[in-house]
């Protein structure tokens, strides 16, 4: 807070005044420069100026020198408040064609689960809890019977057996099942339900609770407790193998042992085609210029084409597991960020700047004092030509406010091939 009391103001001291104000603002404008539209961003210059401006203002409103000091303060304080933009409704698309594949799988897992526990009503159990007795239910009373169970917590109830990997559920008054996950019929389709994610709803992130359908396969004694220690006593408890997962409200996943993934979510088989209707872009043209890859390389990642994604970037950065699955992270990355801090990034083509880092560059100023066979020697000796550009976006939101500084994106080009995205990682 500017302290008013040390900048009394008279007619001796006008042109002082003046002069400190405006050592002040001129700090106040660099901070605002160096943010570059960036909102939400602290200034130590701005209480300072604004405050000797103000005074100065009051004092000697038609004085030509605080009456540009108040202009450029204006300038300031608007600057500061970050860039501001127009939303256009096609920025804005990709989220309602998400929406709209959201409702369908909803949908279609909400009938498929219900069309489960239908078709399976004989042999299931009518209630869970109090588990089955064992003293009165052999194994060969409980075996292959169906049990739904719900809120299913994963991790926090998972545990290593003695002879398996479970979750439990229930409690040592009501009795316990185990829900056995070491084996594909778990892993199978909770990597479906990654998949669905990653493909589909990117507002399903960590699933806490889950619905299952599962069946008795047997009966274990252990000790439920994920602590190494393990102080808790063990319980008797029936062995469950799951059949199906379920979100509620999202989607449905189940084993599917001849399934090319062993486990698929509900409709995983339309995917494509339900998505294939929402692409604007769906190839990069090998003549593409830089600014134009970085829109295509956003526009994939909003409409969640993982496969022009991919076709964006470096094969240099594609070509091992470990970039694999980094491809795979930084794409979960890219959604939460389309969808939690900005909507849209704009390209700002004045200020792409491209060079050659290796080779010889043709264009270059040495070409004016070398003729073709000179150059052509240089060449050869050189090798083949990379280069590499620099393409600045600058995010927004939904309100149309820039997110942060505008950020600069790498590409690189190999002699005569096309342009790719070396620095895929990048915020936009």
């Amino acid at each position: 807070m500017f302290d008013s009391s040390v900048f009394n103001i008279d007619s001796t001291n006008l042109s002082t005044r003046i002069s400190q104000a405006a050592h002040y603002l001129e700090e106040y404008e660099k901070e605002v420069a160096r943010a570059q539209g960036a909102a939400d961003q602290i200034f130590r210059s701005k209480d300072d100026a604004l405050g000797r401006i103000k005074l100065l203002v009051e004092f000697a409103p038609d004085d030509e020198r605080v009456k540009e000091l108040f202009a450029r303060a204006k300038a300031c304080v608007k600057g500061g408040a970050g860039k501001l933009v127009t939303v256009d409704e096609e920025f804005l698309r990709y989220l309602a064609n998400e929406d709209n594949l959201k409702k369908h799988f909803a949908e279609a897992s909400e009938k498929a689960w219900n069309e489960f526990l239908s078709a399976n009503s004989e042999n299931r159990l009518e209630k869970n809890f109090p588990v089955p007795d064992f003293k009165k239910h052999t194994i060969d009373d409980m075996k292959d019977k169906i049990v739904v169970l719900d809120n299913i917590r994963y991790p926090d109830n998972q545990f290593d057996g003695t002879d398996a990997e479970y979750i439990w559920s229930g409690t040592r008054s009501d009795g316990m099942y185990f829900l056995k996950i070491d084996g594909r019929e778990w892993l199978g389709p909770y990597e479906a339900v990654k998949r669905y994610r990653r493909q589909v709803d990117t507002d399903l992130s960590e699933v806490r609770e889950w619905s299952v359908i599962g069946k008795i396969s047997g009966i274990t004694c252990d000790i439920p407790d994920a602590n190494e220690s393990k102080v808790s006593g063990p319980v008797m408890a029936w062995v469950v193998d799951p059949i199906a997962l379920y979100v509620p409200g999202h989607i449905m996943a189940v084993y599917d042992e001849a399934g090319e993934h062993t486990g698929r979510f509900i409709d995983e088989d339309k995917l494509s085609k339900l998505k294939e209707d929402f692409y604007t872009v769906k190839a990069v043209p090998d003549d593409v210029t830089p600014e134009r890859l970085v829109e295509i390389f956003m526009t994939a990642i909003k409409e969640k084409n993982f496969n022009l994604y991919l076709d964006c970037i470096s094969p240099q950065r594609k070509t091992n597991p470990v970039q694999q699955s980094l491809l795979n992270y930084h794409w979960d990355l890219h959604q939460e960020r389309f969808h939690g801090e900005y909507v849209h990034a704009n390209i700002n083509p004045e200020k792409t700047v491209t060079r050659v880092v290796r080779g010889y560059d043709d264009k270059g100023i040495d070409s004016f004092f070398l003729d073709e066979e000179e150059q052509e020697k240089i060449k050869q000796a050189y090798g083949e030509k990379e280069e590499e550009a620099i393409v600045q976006t600058s995010a927004f939101d939904k309100n149309g406010k820039q997110i942060g500084s505008p950020t600069s994106h790498i590409l690189r080009r190999i002699g005569n091939g096309r342009w790719y995205i070396d620095t895929y990682e990048t915020r936009f």
